[in-house]
């Protein structure tokens, strides 16, 4: 791999400014001044440093974000502010996009990534990717509501796959698991039940749990855990 592209990759810095860095000496590989940015290197046994900071190379980035309400996973809506957005721009220099969508009001755990094998394998109607969500109605849920969605809630002559409903004693809120994904499933589940969502957050996916002590908008770099856990799914 090219020194250039190494860094541009990274999303530390442009191949333009690689080759400016390197001029400056701020590029160094091996603790040695580099020649040319255009000289072929191997990640796994070289070590690129800027300013002093080895750069760690990641073939993908899987990256955990927390968000916040108001901003949407999908870019063809150019009113409203892109998840992506909340991220520094080294990250999104790395061509990172959401596995999957959230509703504009719906927060919390998603996943952004540059490994598009991985995240249309999730993302697929031919698998089963659990996710769970937390949620609050605006009025106590019925008495048959945890039946009807195990058995498979038909919403708009669709009969969804078999869901979970854990409630709470008040029956206003609770936790629901899908595994699937259809537009504004959740919402039209409970607008069956001649109820509305009020809140909604999602609490997993794929194995990975949101990280509490993030705070809305915040995001973290999943571990090496994590990673295997949304790679498990393919198996």
């Amino acid at each position: 791999m090219r020194i250039d592209k190494f860094m541009s990759d990274t999303g530390i810095l442009s191949r333009k400014e690689a080759a400016l860095a390197a001029k400056r000496g701020e590029l160094l590989l091996d603790g040695e001044k580099i020649p040319s940015v255009s000289l072929h290197i191997d990640p796994e046994k070289q070590t690129i440093t800027y300013r002093g900071t080895p750069i760690v190379y990641r073939a993908f980035t899987y990256i955990m974000l927390n968000k916040p309400a108001g901003y949407v996973s999908a870019t063809d809506d150019k009113n409203l502010p892109y998840v992506t957005e909340l991220l520094p721009e080294a990250e999104r220099r790395q061509g990172l996009f959401p596995a999957g969508r959230l509703d504009r009001d719906t927060v919390g755990l998603m996943i952004l990534t540059n490994d598009g094998a991985l995240s249309h394998y999730l993302l697929s109607p031919k698998h089963h990717v659990e996710k769970k969500y937390r949620f609050e109605a605006e009025k106590p849920l019925s008495a048959d509501a945890e039946v009807r969605f195990a058995e498979g809630m038909k919403i708009d002559g669709y009969v969804c796959k078999s869901a979970g409903l854990c409630l709470n004693p008040d029956r206003l809120g609770g936790v629901i698991t899908l595994t699937e994904g259809k537009y504004h499933q959740i919402k039209r589940m409970l607008e069956a039940l001649d109820n509305k969502i009020t809140f909604l957050e999602r609490i997993t996916f794929g194995g990975i749990q949101l990280d509490e002590t993030l705070p809305r908008g915040g995001f973290r770099y999943l571990t090496d855990e994590e990673v295997t856990l949304l790679k498990n799914n393919q198996i």
